[in-house]
């Protein structure tokens, strides 16, 4: 078995001095002051001691600011590790998984790990959801909103009708680029038993370096994760975690403004790069997905890297074109328009929108 399985390949992390890093989907701004106060802030004495198991301070955070009871929050060590339990723990005992088949590539990684049959559904030419074809066949669904690497979200409404219209069912919304404008479905979480919403601290706080995600479920689900977690690792979150993500969550301005901040430059990218002939896929991500026409996507990222500027394609037939672009700071956008003005030949677009 071990020799079957195709472990994720994570986005490239370099040391090079003067590198733009756009292939990471990392936030352009420095967390919250808070968050790193709260760091400064961990005792010696801290260090010592086993960080509480329940991580109740920064569950009780999350809890107050959606809204929900503590008891319908999961912590753990990323929402890769909170979405690996959920594969163990509240998957696996379902008939098969249905997702997107351009989506995250980790899911595939969880399903083969846990011997659970995987169901990939195609998405539309526009790379939209077709939910008609996921519930024409029985299974767990798990979908990312907005969907990586592509930026496009789902509407609530039809998350609404799709969830509480199919009780018998398992749906599992990673969330984990929440903040930058699809609409959340963790308001549904106090009326259902059959969704788990799940998020990161990586993207929408800044906090990729610390490694914090968590879940958004009914109790019972929690319940089952929680019995998960504990069959593999107590302690998954040290103090520091705890403590740093705790003040982050409750520093809501930090978060308004840092989303907005990512949207507006968003924005600017994505005029600057259809100034240059390209073909940009609506987002709700901090990243862009972008293909030229006139030039293949392994020629352009090959450019980029030549001039010290990463971002992120994958080989596969349906987006090998495509080139999945972190939402950086405007001086970062810039350079990475200028770039690819230079190999295509054109100009940036140069309105008041632009980097």
């Amino acid at each position: 078995m071990l020799h079957d399985l195709k472990p994720y390949t994570p986005g490239e992390q370099p040391r090079v001095p003067g590198l733009i890093k756009l292939n990471t989907n990392e936030h352009p701004l420095p967390p919250s002051e808070q968050a790193v106060e709260a760091l400064q802030g961990i005792t010696g004495d801290a260090l010592r001691r086993y960080p509480d198991p329940d991580s109740l301070g920064l569950r009780s955070a999350i809890a107050d600011a959606e809204d929900l009871s503590i008891d319908q929050v999961f912590v753990g060590n990323g929402s890769d590790e909170v979405l690996a339990h959920i594969f163990k723990g509240l998957l696996t005992s379902q008939e098969r998984l249905l997702t997107p088949d351009i989506t995250y590539s980790f899911y595939p990684v969880w399903a083969a790990l846990y011997g659970l049959p995987l169901v990939e559904i195609p998405l539309n030419p526009a790379f939209g959801i077709d939910w008609q074809l996921f519930l024409e066949q029985p299974g767990a669904i798990l979908i990312a909103n907005p969907n990586a690497p592509t930026g496009r979200a789902l509407a609530l409404t039809d998350i609404v009708d799709v969830v509480t219209s199919n009780p018998e069912r398992l749906f599992v919304i990673d969330e984990a680029y929440f903040g930058f404008g699809a609409d959340s479905a963790a308001r549904l979480v106090p009326s259902t038993d059959n969704l788990v919403v799940t998020r990161s601290l990586s993207k929408s706080h800044a906090l990729a370096g610390l490694r914090v995600g968590y879940a958004l479920a009914s109790p019972v689900l929690v319940e089952g994760l929680r019995r998960v977690k504990d069959s593999f690792n107590s302690y998954p979150l040290d103090a520091l975690a705890q403590a740093a993500a705790r003040a982050a969550i409750q520093d809501g301005q930090w978060f308004r403004n840092g989303s907005a901040f990512v949207v507006r430059n968003r924005e600017a990218l994505a005029s600057g790069l259809e100034g240059l002939g390209f073909e940009v896929c609506p987002s709700a991500a901090n990243f862009v997905f972008a293909r030229h026409p006139g030039f293949a996507g392994a020629e352009l990222f090959e450019h980029l890297r030549q001039h010290q500027i990463l971002v992120r394609r994958w080989d596969k037939p349906r987006i090998a074109d495509y080139l999945r672009i972190t939402v950086g700071s405007e001086s970062d956008c810039r350079a990475l328009l200028d770039c690819l003005a230079e190999k295509i030949g054109g100009e940036p677009r140069s309105d008041s929108e632009s980097p």
